[in-house]
């Protein structure tokens, strides 16, 4: 099944092949990936990733969906959301954005996450949903904060990125704290 959610301004429509060229105009800017423990990509890299992703959307139980940020207006990519369910049992999912900075602070990030959460409440039937995020970056956890999840606290060196351990902002929200929303 080939999912596709849909906001105001975004298509989110699951990757496909060719998206690794629109992938390597962010993935391998040194300011997007800062805070990640990949990148900057080469063109190998981003290819790798978009090809990985299409191996794991064949997988079953299907467990990882990435979606291509489509602008409604222009039919443009602009970055990637993802989400991992993490814990069929308990109902529990992960969901990540990445926007290429030509389009930060329009609001884009908080359109996708909204559709993540939504998507994983209502589609995937899920009970919880968290992000994590480094503490240094502001605009990922405003983004959190803005959209309603709690932040349940500080994951302490439980990533190694290329300046050493870095900590981890654990942000979640519960389907009856999104419901209504």
């Amino acid at each position: 099944m080939i999912y596709n959610l849909r906001s105001e301004r975004v298509i989110l429509r699951e990757m496909q092949e060719k998206d690794w060229i629109d992938v390597h105009k962010y993935a391998s800017q040194e300011k997007v990936c800062q805070y990640q423990p990949w990148g900057p990509n080469s063109e190998e890299e981003s290819e790798g990733f978009v090809k990985q992703v299409l191996v794991d959307a064949k997988k079953e139980p299907r467990s990882r969906f990435v979606f291509a940020i489509i602008l409604k207006e222009s039919g443009e990519m602009i970055g990637a959301g993802e989400f991992n369910i993490r814990d069929y049992t308990n109902r529990a999912g992960e969901i990540a954005y990445i926007v290429n900075p030509k389009f930060w602070g329009k609001g884009f990030a908080t359109e996708v996450t909204k559709l993540l959460i939504a998507y994983g409440i209502n589609d995937l039937n899920l009970h919880r949903i968290f992000a994590t995020c480094d503490p240094r970056n502001i605009g990922s956890l405003r983004v959190l904060e803005k959209v309603g999840m709690i932040k349940e606290g500080r994951i302490r060196e439980d990533l190694w990125i290329k300046d050493g351990w870095r900590d981890s902002l654990l942000y979640s929200i519960l389907e009856q704290e999104w419901v209504g929303k």
